[in-house]
């Protein structure tokens, strides 16, 4: 019976003709990507012309940290310098967020900065600390200075369960100045003081003794502070002058100051700070953009009074 159904449906015949059919539509599928592909080729190599020139980062003669000049004529020291202008130039998409975001944050730290007598490029070390984003790093430091909790609380910084005033941009930034003063005195430069702003003071005196050197710039440490103080002069010289490294973020394109607010005194407790957000006419979310040191949808008061900034209308 299985003889006479291959005869009448002639198998071996239908499998040569799915063969040669399957074949056929396999020649043409070829011929269709390797047209397509001609065309993506042919696309690309007229407006992306190959080889791609790729510009090197120009790198001068003359840097400086908070009027402290670098030691260019050190070939490690340049080299090093070279590879955070590289980095940083290349780095598109993180070096844009810097330029926008530095119009909103900068004019809230350079005054405080100044009232502590800290040099303005320390502005950058927050840059190169958090992008200037209240941002959570793995090791638990938090804000865009990132302190960890202990020394936190050391410089006043009020941390619980609803608050937590590392993301307090105003305060943050003078218990930084604080902070920093501190380091200056006990290192004696401005350079040494961001370097231990970086490892910790105590991991860098330990450095500093177990090498027998007083300047960051001649010390082997750890691959995070090596680079340190390097990413901060890198950050500085491209956002000072952003159009020399092809950055042209139009003004209108950076982010405006957070000034469409009042200020409103804290007494008693907020049961609800959403609840407490629609009554003024705004959101909880809202709220916490222009008061992100917020961190419960509730605030107690006990013995400490805050303040609020609401935003308007």
């Amino acid at each position: 019976m299985t003889n006479n159904m291959d005869k009448k449906l002639n198998l071996p015949g239908l499998v040569n003709r799915g063969l040669k059919f399957s074949g056929v539509v396999f020649i043409l599928l070829i011929l269709f990507a390797y047209s397509e592909k001609e065309v993506i080729n042919r696309y690309y190599t007229e407006f992306f012309p190959l080889p791609q020139k790729i510009q090197f980062v120009p790198i001068g003669k003359d840097y400086a940290l908070a009027g402290e000049r670098i030691p260019m004529d050190n070939f490690d020291t340049r080299e090093r310098l070279d590879r955070e202008l590289i980095v940083n130039a290349y780095r598109h998409s993180s070096t844009i967020q810097y330029i926008k975001l530095s119009k909103r944050y900068f004019p809230v730290i350079e005054p405080i900065l100044k009232k502590n007598n800290i040099p303005d490029d320390f502005k950058y070390l927050a840059v190169a600390e958090s992008g200037l984003r209240n941002v959570n790093s793995p090791a638990g430091a938090k804000g865009i200075w990132q302190f960890m909790k202990p020394i936190s609380r050391d410089l006043g910084l009020e941390i619980y369960d609803e608050v937590d005033e590392r993301y307090h941009i105003e305060k943050s930034t003078q218990a930084a100045c604080d902070y920093l003063n501190k380091l200056h005195d006990r290192f004696g430069s401005w350079t040494n003081a961001a370097a231990a702003y970086n490892t910790g003071p105590t991991n860098f005196s330990k450095y500093l003794r177990q090498q027998d050197q007083s300047n960051y710039y001649d010390l082997n440490i750890s691959e995070e502070t090596m680079r340190y103080i390097f990413r901060i002069v890198a950050i500085k010289t491209i956002l000072e002058s952003p159009k020399d490294y092809g950055f042209n973020i139009p003004e209108e394109e950076k982010y405006a100051p957070l000034s469409n607010y009042y200020t409103m005194r804290i007494e008693s407790t907020i049961p609800n700070l959403g609840t407490f957000a629609n009554e003024r006419g705004t959101t909880y979310r809202m709220l916490k953009i222009y008061n992100p040191w917020l961190r419960e949808t509730e605030l107690t008061i006990k013995n400490n009074i805050y303040f609020l900034n609401i935003p308007k209308t």
